[in-house]
């Protein structure tokens, strides 16, 4: 098994990438021969990978800095870099490699102070790896100050440095930014190939990797939620009936507070864990034994992972709820084909679908996909998740 082996329909860039890791490998080794290095490379300092989302823009790009830091002495015998199995590509692609810096968005936007000891780490050499590499997810979230920061970084990088910024489109970037980087585009996978993927690596049956990689259209990771997680597929499952239960006003508000409850609820079991976790790990590095008191002057450090962690579930359950949105959406889009005679696939079997096209009119489906997508502006614009809900669900009774 290679690094590449999870980047599902994407050989262009799987190949791409991989002739990129052989160079940067033989410049790594001519600089440690004093030799001089090779004329003609496919390796550069920053790398921007786009594409829709469930395509694998983190994916590829993890697999990519898993390949740059490859120590398999079968590199020496002609071997390709990226073999999966060394303890390199292993400590990249589970996030634990000491010069593999990963950043994300912890709340909406990623902040200055969440960039400020990665852009300072950039400009140092490798601890014990081949290269430093810093992972920038989402990287459309940068806001102004934080893209800034990368921005200087990309322009006077360390010779041994490379960025990879995550995006799903090119406009998602600063042009600056974008113009210093070697972009990728990444399509969106086959529900052929996804199913596949669900079949070979995790052993899931292949009908039920087929309803997963159909319903989520594609969307590796969602696909693979679905069929492993039961409570995946109920919460999928009452999202879908929502269309029906908007009949009134007051079924239409319940409705919307269920959603929102459930997202809040999806977040919080998500969160616990990991911040007790997290909390006890800080504890225990200032000092403070098992139950006792914080050492002074640690108060304000703690406080700060609170209000990171904060910001955390706020974006979690954002997230759940922009999953039900994305539901919502594939199940009114599978109406309006029935109503117009559309060819494409099907991705719900619903029985809902049916009498909804055949009860409503194809203005009235386009008018709620509006809703739907009115409720995702309003949630990136912060607007309190329950009245964005509300909105949307009056829309749907509406039509």
């Amino acid at each position: 098994m290679t690094v590449w082996d999870d980047l599902v329909g994407q050989q262009r860039v799987s190949d791409q990438l991989a002739a990129a890791a052989r160079d940067a490998d033989a410049l790594v080794t001519a600089a440690a021969a004093g030799a001089p290095p090779p004329t003609a490379s496919k390796m550069t300092h920053a790398w921007l990978f786009t594409g829709p989302p469930g395509a694998g823009r983190n994916q590829a790009a993890r697999a990519f800095a898993a390949a740059l830091q490859c120590v398999s002495p079968d590199r020496a015998l002609g071997g390709s870099p990226g073999c999966g199995f060394c303890d390199g590509c292993h400590t990249a692609l589970i996030g634990t490699h000491a010069d593999v810096s990963t950043i994300t968005a912890v709340g909406a936007m990623i902040l200055v102070r969440d960039m400020r000891d990665t852009v300072r780490k950039s400009f140092t050499a490798p601890a014990n790896g081949r290269w430093q590499v810093i992972l920038v997810e989402e990287a459309e979230r940068l806001n102004e100050s934080s893209a800034n920061a990368v921005l200087k970084a990309v322009e006077e990088p360390a010779s041994r440095t490379v960025w990879l910024l995550c995006a799903p489109s090119v406009e998602d970037v600063l042009p600056t930014i974008r113009s210093r980087c070697r972009h990728l585009n990444l399509s969106t996978p086959s529900v052929d190939a996804v199913a596949d993927l669900l079949v070979r690596r995790e052993g899931i049956e292949p009908d039920v990797a087929a309803a997963a990689a159909r319903a989520t259209q594609g969307h590796v990771d969602r696909a693979r939620r679905l069929a492993t997680d039961p409570a995946a597929r109920e919460r999928r499952a009452a999202v879908l009936k929502l269309p029906l239960r908007v009949e009134d006003i007051g079924s239409a508000l319940k409705a919307a507070q269920e959603l929102v409850d459930a997202a809040a609820e999806d977040a919080k079991q998500l969160a616990e864990q990991r911040d007790t976790k997290e909390t006890d790990e800080l504890k225990a590095a200032l000092g403070a034994a098992q139950g006792g008191r914080l050492p002074r002057g640690t108060a304000s450090v703690v406080k700060d992972l609170e209000d990171m962690q904060k910001r955390r579930r706020t974006r979690t359950q954002r997230d759940s709820l922009d999953v039900a949105l994305t539901d919502l959406t594939s199940f009114y889009r599978d109406v309006l084909a029935l109503q117009l005679g559309s060819r494409v696939a099907i991705a719900n079997a619903e029985d809902a679908l049916e009498r909804l096209a055949r009860g409503n009119s194809p203005e009235s489906t386009l008018r709620r996909l509006e809703a739907i997508a009115a409720c995702r502006d309003a949630l990136d614009r912060n607007v309190t998740p329950l009245l964005a809900v509300e909105a949307m669900t009056m829309a749907l009774r509406a039509g």
